[in-house]
């Protein structure tokens, strides 16, 4: 029985990040934005859900589904910040940077290491 509730909890996961990934794929192929505005766009989607009450259930239903886009970094933001107001002006403001510190900083560590181990190189030389 552990077994299904596992593949049911991969199963939630991958259905809601795959309809976010969707929705991002339909955005590009249909209008002009660049990526970058698309990564904008979706993040401050993941802050405005959040601050309606709506994607704290999402991640309830699909974990690392919901909270792995860059959506779930929207979320991660806002949840931070409103931590932080319920204990004053300077921590809503602090709040959203102790939260994301620890995956911007594995993210920065990571890149280090995998520059020290790698030689870049152009595409087409």
């Amino acid at each position: 029985m552990q077994f299904i509730a596992i593949l049911w909890m991969f199963v939630k996961a991958f259905a809601v990040g795959g309809l976010i990934c969707m929705i991002a794929q339909i955005v590009i192929n249909f209008t002009d934005l660049t990526s970058g505005k698309i990564l904008v766009l979706f993040m401050l989607a993941g802050i405005a859900l959040t601050a309606l009450g709506l994607y704290q259930p999402l991640v309830e239903f699909a974990g690392a589904g919901a909270t792995v886009p860059i959506s779930g970094f929207g979320y991660l933001l806002a949840n931070g910040a409103m931590r932080g107001a319920r204990e004053g002006l300077f921590e809503a403001l602090t709040g959203p940077l102790a939260a994301a510190s620890a995956g911007v900083s594995a993210a920065v560590v990571c890149s280090f290491v995998m520059a020290l181990l790698f030689k870049s190189h152009t595409k087409y030389s």
